[in-house]
């Protein structure tokens, strides 16, 4: 029999804190939230709201055993800090330090990996029931963002958490997102004196008093169905009651001490409870308060003006939203669709000046693509503009809802690739793979500004079925060549060793053919534009040329392309030297893209020393 938890082993973090210490932490964090996320950039807006909600969480629960569970991860900062990382917030999202999202591997305090949205509840149900299920003794609190609410698992595991009967906590911050109506001042009253301490300790002796005898617990049921009927219509908690939750909130989530007595009401309770908390985004910093959308994923900036150090430039996903306002003029057809991120894709524009065929679906990635389909069914030509890494949460969709039919939906496939400072949950190295397997997709890759235009009109007005434009984060390299119309192109020919790759990455690998150069070897340098359906025979005839071929990307190696283009050489029976230098069988780290790719050996140099190894020459290329 498994042994249970003694808690009285345990303490919170914060235990001993009094109101007034409680206040000043607060006010000290904030500071150095700002001073650390000004330097290594990250997210700011959300965690500056949350500082007193963690600052109470911790003088009531012991993370290192009871489980805070987040939703996303973006308002961890302050928990981390609190947990034995405040010496290490310099190197936040930097490679090799911490990370900028929870990551159990990093501390035991970190209940569970976080990145993508609407989970907590779910994952913190999990967690409970194991905790029934293994005799163990420890509390749950699921902390999700207003935000998240907009992905469909959040209700899902909101349906199945208030209707467990176990205890668990969901604390939903509400910074933005009107989710309650106003009922006016009298229900603001009502709400507020239900959260008094002296209500709520009378309610507490109150239940168990009139529980004791049958007379009691029969007067008790006739009230509890008085005040449920008067508090539903009065107050905006109906939704979450009609769950299974006790509501609590809402509550003014700045407020250190009131925030701290209620979690410590809310732990007493053996039942699931909703304790509704309203915070302000980027509390504490003018700037942030003032626009916290800018501030909710920053790059470094000045912590005085907020301004950021370095203005941001040209990149793949501005392009994106600029061309495809462009054709949208030119079919009324034409329509996109984001999941809560029309600022992440280049969208901005496109929504003032199509405000009738632009739809933020919210964090709802399935929604978008199903929606997408019925829209395509009916005539229209959508574009769904989305990171890898979310779309990856309607593989469903789109073979059941988009590929079976052969509908005509376009996927603007952002952040494909290495990222750089999200990390594991966050890299795009997953969709070449993904998408090859949905059967009558295309799969587009452009490797320059330019041929993102030429390839987004194609995928528009020229190709049918569904097709994604694949294309990663940041800005173009030295090719801003435009051969985006033919399925592959020769960028330079050679007889000693055909190097392969697409998107950014050929970048890389022209650099490593200029220094195997400089070794007297020829390189020839392929791109592939078009991935899926793969169209191998230029590859082929360089090979059977070349006698070798360094196939390099930045996806995963299962599945990978260059797999594929090795298979597809032996069915034509070529017997070459195949080297494929990819990301590997494992998830990535954090860091900068630059060196991700050079401990990969996906940068020119690592590349050429690769090509080296294959060819069997033991001069560096440097």
């Amino acid at each position: 029999m498994t042994e249970s938890v003694a808690k009285t082993e345990y303490q919170p973090v914060l235990a001993h804190l009094t109101d007034q210490e409680g206040e000043s932490l607060c006010a000290q964090l904030r500071r150095e939230l700002v001073k650390d996320v000004s330097q290594t950039g990250g997210h700011l807006a959300s965690n500056l709201g949350a500082v007193e909600l963690t600052v109470a969480l911790h003088r009531v629960f012991d993370t290192s055993v009871d489980r805070l569970v987040f939703d996303v991860g973006h308002q961890c900062y302050t928990h981390k800090m609190l947990t034995g990382r405040w010496e290490d917030m310099p190197t936040l999202r930097q490679y090799g330090g911490i990370a900028g999202f929870p990551k159990p591997n990093e501390s035991i305090h970190d209940a569970f990996i976080a990145g993508h949205a609407s989970n907590s509840v779910a994952v913190a149900l999990g967690m409970a029931r194991a905790r029934t299920m293994l005799g163990k003794d420890y509390k749950v609190i699921a902390l999700i963002g207003d935000g998240a609410l907009t992905g469909g698992l959040a209700y899902e595991g909101l349906s199945n958490a208030g209707e467990c009967g176990q205890q668990i906590l969901v604390i939903l911050n509400d910074n933005g997102m009107s989710i309650t109506p106003n009922v006016g001042g009298v229900a603001d009253h009502l709400a507020k004196q239900r959260l008094k301490p002296q209500y709520l300790t009378f309610k507490k002796h109150y239940r168990r008093i009139m529980n004791a005898t049958a007379p009691g617990r029969a007067v008790y049921k006739v009230t509890h169905r008085v005040k449920q009927a008067l508090k539903q219509s009065m107050l905006p908690c109906s939704m979450f009651e009609n769950m299974g939750f006790r509501y609590l909130g809402p509550v003014d989530g700045h407020n250190l001490s009131f925030l701290t007595k209620i979690l410590r009401y809310a732990k007493d309770l053996d039942e699931p409870i909703l304790l509704h908390v309203k915070t302000v985004k980027g509390k504490g910093f003018v700037p942030a308060e003032e626009n916290p959308d800018a501030f909710h994923g920053i790059a470094s900036f000045d912590p005085i003006t907020g301004k950021l150090k370095h203005q941001p430039s040209e990149n793949f996903s501005s392009v994106f939203g600029r061309t495809l306002a462009r054709l949208a003029d030119q079919d009324q057809r034409v329509c996109a669709i984001t999941a809560a991120m029309t600022g992440g894709t280049g969208l901005e524009k496109f929504a003032q000046k199509f405000p009738d065929r632009f739809f933020d679906v919210g964090i709802a990635e399935g929604c978008a693509v199903s929606m997408a389909a019925g829209m395509a069914k009916q005539g229209a030509i959508p574009v769904f503009a989305v990171y890898s890494t979310f779309l990856q949460r309607a593989y469903d969709m789109l073979l059941h809802d988009v590929a079976i039919d052969n509908l005509h939906v376009v996927f603007g496939v952002d952040r494909a690739g290495l990222v750089g400072d999200d990390g594991e949950t966050h890299h795009g190295i997953f969709d070449a793979t993904y998408l090859d397997s949905v059967p009558n997709m295309t799969v587009l890759a452009p490797a320059s500004f330019a041929e993102l235009e030429i390839m987004l009109e194609r995928a528009l007005f020229q190709l049918n079925g569904p097709v994604a434009v694949r294309y990663p984060r940041g800005g173009e390299g030295k090719y801003v060549g435009t051969g985006g119309e033919e399925p592959i192109t020769v960028l330079r020919w050679g007889n000693d060793i055909t190097l392969a790759s697409y998107g950014t990455e050929i970048n890389d690998a022209l650099v490593a053919a200029d220094l195997l150069k400089c070794q007297a070897i020829e390189a020839e340098v392929i791109k592939l534009n078009q991935l899926t359906p793969l169209v191998p025979e230029v590859i082929e005839q360089s090979v059977r040329k070349t006698g070798v071929l360094l196939f390099t990307e930045e996806q995963a190696a299962q599945g990978s392309v260059g797999q594929r283009v090795a298979a597809q050489l032996e069915l034509a029976g070529l017997t070459a030297k195949v080297s494929l230098v990819n990301c590997g069988e494992s998830f990535v780290p954090h860091g900068t893209a630059s060196l991700l790719k050079r401990d990969l050996a996906l940068d020119g140099e690592g590349l050429a020393r690769k090509a080296l190894e294959v060819l069997g020459r033991g001069q560096t290329a440097t």
